[in-house]
């Protein structure tokens, strides 16, 4: 059998653009389901690799490899389903929420939020795990306080994102230090230059915001309503707060993600039968069908009525769609012969800059995981960086600031269908209050191309 062909890049340019087209305007367009999107960007771009010459089952094993290297994320999946519904039943989110709601006021909630989310994040390294605790908890604070969902769920998203980024035990932050070859900490320190200024603003935006829910009176007695109800279904102690620290510690002390939230699991259902009182097989069985609660109060079953494995499931199958659409765009070539056509017309450092970033949105767009796209963009560019004789940790903040944090706040990766899964609203929806995740990419390239932040090697 012959080898497959090349792509050029006009070809190249088509067949991206049309996964593009077909996602973009079925979605927003003509409403139509996203999986059904993604397959048929699949057959798309399987008809093109076709006519370069791949075969059938070449095919196949591109869409599987894509897949395989997913596969970190889809155990995490199942996990955050089965961590969700065994904290609800332990009484750990119903007694975050109970004295969360006796420290946050309306006016401070958004900018509280965003701080408590990003030291979590900083603290595990992981932003699902911030979404998945803390960020459940202050979507059920919100609403009774007054403030929109898509709102909340941005901020949420926002604070996550920054210690994602920024953590030195978070899976992004080692990766894009290790795709570039350079040092985590030299990387952490490159960020700050564009990651500060963007914090500072984000901040100021969400107390901005805040005090247009400052007189939520009618809201605060809601609120009451709600502590009193949470009061009656769990036993509310500081006790029941036990498995977040085990996973706080575990995550501290760098233990792999699947083990700490496993140890959370297991704290939670000796808690959820011991302190709470629940039988055993209930609780168990929650663990895949989810909590389930029939208060008829709609801010409290909205909070409480989530979790398990099914609950995972949509999320699930749209990922494994998005991998293998991403395994595929990989081994044909195309985003490749893509990139290189565009890279022989990079003259200056700052559109170099602007490249990697708009790259990695890009990636995360067709690949549909961030790790593939950290990965991809560093063997993409590393080249580049060294002709423009800019440091490597550039080129690894970069990685970081294009795929990291644009990987929340697109509807179809595996973060973007993870988040709108978790907090229940929609990316579409909550990405334009999402500030952390745009500002900072557009921030680092105006201020590269001002001459900020743009680091050469000595000599």
């Amino acid at each position: 059998m012959s080898k497959p062909a090349e792509p050029g890049f006009f070809h190249s340019l088509l067949c991206f653009g049309g996964v593009i087209f077909i996602v973009i305007f079925g979605l927003l367009g003509l409403e139509i389901n996203l999986h059904v999107l993604l397959i048929a960007s699949l057959a798309w771009v399987a008809s093109h690799a076709a006519k370069l010459g791949f075969s059938f089952a070449s095919i196949k094993t591109a869409m599987s490899a894509g897949i395989e290297k997913g596969l970190g994320a889809i155990y995490i999946f199942i996990l955050i389903g089965v961590l969700i519904a065994a904290l609800i039943e332990a009484g750990t989110i119903g007694s975050l929420v109970y004295y969360g709601g006796n420290l946050l006021h309306p006016s401070i909630f958004l900018p509280a939020g965003l701080l408590f989310c990003s030291l979590m994040s900083i603290a595990t390294g992981t932003a699902w795990g911030t979404t998945a605790t803390i960020g459940v908890v202050l979507m059920g604070l919100g609403g009774p306080l007054g403030i929109p969902p898509p709102v909340v769920a941005g901020m949420v998203v926002s604070g996550a994102s920054f210690g994602d980024k920024m953590s030195p035990v978070s899976d992004t932050t080692v990766l894009a230090a290790m795709s570039a070859d350079t040092n985590i900490y030299a990387h952490i320190r490159s960020m700050l230059y564009t990651t500060v200024p963007t914090y500072i603003i984000c901040l100021a935006i969400y107390v901005v915001l805040g005090l247009q829910y400052a007189d939520q009176s009618l809201s605060i007695t809601q609120l009451d309503e709600l502590q009193r109800h949470l009061a009656n279904e769990f036993v509310i102690s500081p006790v029941a707060l036990l498995p977040l620290f085990v996973l706080l510690i575990l995550s501290i002390r760098r233990f792999p993600a699947e083990l700490s939230m496993m140890a959370s699991i297991v704290t939670a259902i000796v808690l959820a039968v011991t302190a709470q009182g629940n039988p055993l097989p209930e609780v168990l069985n929650s663990l895949h069908e989810g909590y389930v609660s029939n208060a008829g109060i709609e801010s409290m079953d909205m909070l409480l009525n989530r979790g398990g494995i099914q609950s995972m499931m949509w999320t699930l199958s749209l990922a494994l769609i998005a991998l293998a659409l991403g395994g595929l765009l990989h081994k044909s070539g195309f985003i490749q012969v893509l990139l290189a056509g565009i890279l022989a017309r990079i003259k200056r450092s700052a559109s170099l800059v602007a490249t990697t970033i708009a790259a990695g949105v890009i990636s995360n767009m067709s690949m549909g995981e961030a790790y593939l796209s950290i990965i991809f963009g560093g063997q993409i560019f590393k080249e580049s960086y060294k002709k423009h004789k800019l440091q490597k940790y550039m080129l690894s903040r970069c990685l970081e600031e294009g795929a990291t944090l644009s990987t929340s706040i697109i509807p179809w990766t595996t973060s973007g269908v993870f988040m709108a899964g978790v907090l229940g609203v929609s990316v579409i929806d909550f990405a334009p209050w999402a500030f952390f995740n745009y500002i900072n990419p557009l921030l680092s390239i105006a201020l590269a191309y001002l001459g900020f932040g743009i680091f050469k090697k000595e000599g």
